[in-house]
């Protein structure tokens, strides 16, 4: 029996609608995540309109309950952030999984929605190489123009350059298609030129 998609979504969104940080969208306060979720899965209908449905879970709960374990959790240092997002992508992954199962999806299809989220065989196994893609065109789209003010020009282009690197030469494409104040669109073409 197929699980139900509509229902695991259901689950998915009622857990990004909890989360206390909100943004304005279209006049209104809307739960962060909740937008996030949104912009990964419009991200995914670009870059691929067909993918099936264990991959759009993984889209859609790519940073699920992501702001119960603040950044500031951890130590503020480079290993302090990667220990941070091991740990949420595992965590992520597991509680994603279950949501699967809640829903009607066999274990095996709830194991691909969680390796996904913890982009496993990034690289290697195509529909990682799509959620890492949306995951950068969300991020270039919806957080670089803010991220870059807090930050020194030199990090923000090396951070460019490896989301760049990380991403597929379709997901390049849509990136160059994103629109951007004139000072984003001049860190994004120095990071390229480098």
């Amino acid at each position: 029996m197929p699980g139900d998609y509509q229902k695991a979504i259901g689950l998915i969104d009622e857990a990004h609608a909890l989360d206390p940080n909100k943004v304005i969208i279209n006049d209104e306060q809307t739960p962060y995540e909740l937008h996030y979720a949104r912009k990964m899965s419009s991200y995914l209908e670009k870059r691929n309109p067909l993918a099936p449905e264990t991959v759009r879970l993984a889209i859609r709960a790519q940073h699920f309950r992501r702001w119960e374990i603040r950044r500031d959790s951890y130590p503020m240092s480079k290993p302090g952030y990667h220990a941070w997002r091991t740990y949420l992508k595992k965590r992520q992954a597991e509680q994603a999984a279950l949501i699967c199962t809640e829903s009607g999806y066999s274990q095996e299809d709830a194991d691909r929605v969680a390796a996904l989220i913890r982009k496993e065989n990034l690289k290697k196994d195509e529909e990682t190489q799509v959620l890492e893609d949306v995951a950068c065109l969300v991020f270039l789209d919806d957080q670089f123009e803010a991220f870059e003010k807090e930050h020194d020009e030199d990090k923000i282009v090396g951070i460019l350059k490896k989301t760049w690197g990380k991403m597929s030469e379709r997901g390049h494409q849509l990136a160059l298609g994103i629109a951007m104040s004139e000072r984003a669109s001049e860190l994004v073409k120095k990071a390229l030129a480098e």
